[in-house]
């Protein structure tokens, strides 16, 4: 790929880096990636792949943006409360730079959908803020072989991990299974720091770009713990589990399940 003069001025920061330059540059155009959540990580995470070039990105979530969301979710804006969370998304990335293709999937991912969404991209971002997604996406993305940065936040405290199906471990290497509801309290019941939604975001985004750009040290193996009230970081190493019931010698997880009613049931039952 050749890269247009103004494409040159706009990534000019990026191009001078040793590992990046035009052909770093050209490949980050040439990148696909999916984030599934338009939310508090959603937002830094698309923003600064936006602004780095990265040529495709997709969008995926079903909610409407809500004036609650908009102390964290940096990247809507009071104008577009009530509007679909993709669309004003979307809105905003395209407006940011006019040289990405963002698609946007107005819906919620299921064990129906995620695969056929998933394929056409060459890494997957979670930006979810609920068990059940999560879970969904790792098994998908272990099940496709698909790359799977993982991101999660609470009140004061967040982490990130990249997930390498075959090569690293994965979410359930170290949950094998959901809680049971209502054990762990949502964001929206516990609360969260806006500024810690940014911080493990942009954690997220950095490992996507490294990815995509095969530099660095990925926090494959790795569990990034950011804690706010003490402004510290801490790396756990995780290694993968033999018995991981998606990813082990012999797994029992073999096809996609919607934990979001297998939790409901449950919940019922108990």
């Amino acid at each position: 790929m050749t890269l247009r003069d103004d494409q040159i001025e706009r990534y000019s920061r990026q191009i001078m880096l040793p590992h990046v330059g035009g052909k770093g540059q050209a490949k980050l155009l040439d990148g696909k990636v999916l984030i599934i959540g338009a939310g508090g990580l959603g937002s830094p995470i698309s923003l600064y792949l936006a602004a780095a070039g990265v040529g495709k990105i997709g969008i995926v979530d079903s909610d409407k943006v809500e004036l609650n969301n908009l102390q964290r979710q940096i990247v809507h804006s009071t104008a577009n409360v009530g509007k679909a969370k993709v669309e004003s998304a979307k809105e905003r990335l395209t407006g940011l730079n006019t040289d990405i293709e963002v698609v946007s999937y107005n819906t919620r991912v299921s064990s129906g959908n995620i695969l056929d969404i998933i394929k056409e991209y060459d890494i997957v971002v979670d930006g979810s803020d609920n068990f059940p997604t999560r879970y969904l996406m790792n098994d998908a993305c272990v099940l496709s072989k698909k790359p799977l940065s993982h991101g999660g936040i609470f009140r004061f405290d967040g982490q990130a991990m990249t997930i390498l199906p075959g090569e690293s471990a994965c979410y359930r290497c170290l949950f094998p299974e959901p809680p049971p509801p209502g054990l762990v309290p949502s964001c929206q019941e516990g609360g969260i720091l806006g500024a810690v939604a940014g911080v493990i975001g942009v954690i997220q985004a950095n490992e996507v770009l490294k990815y995509i750009l095969g530099i660095g040290d990925l926090l494959a193996g790795r569990l990034l713990v950011f804690n706010a009230l003490e402004s510290s970081f801490r790396t756990v190493k995780v290694r993968k589990n033999p018995k991981c019931p998606v990813c082990g010698e012999n797994p029992t997880v073999t096809k996609l399940i919607d934990y979001q009613e297998f939790c409901s049931l449950r919940k019922k039952k108990g």
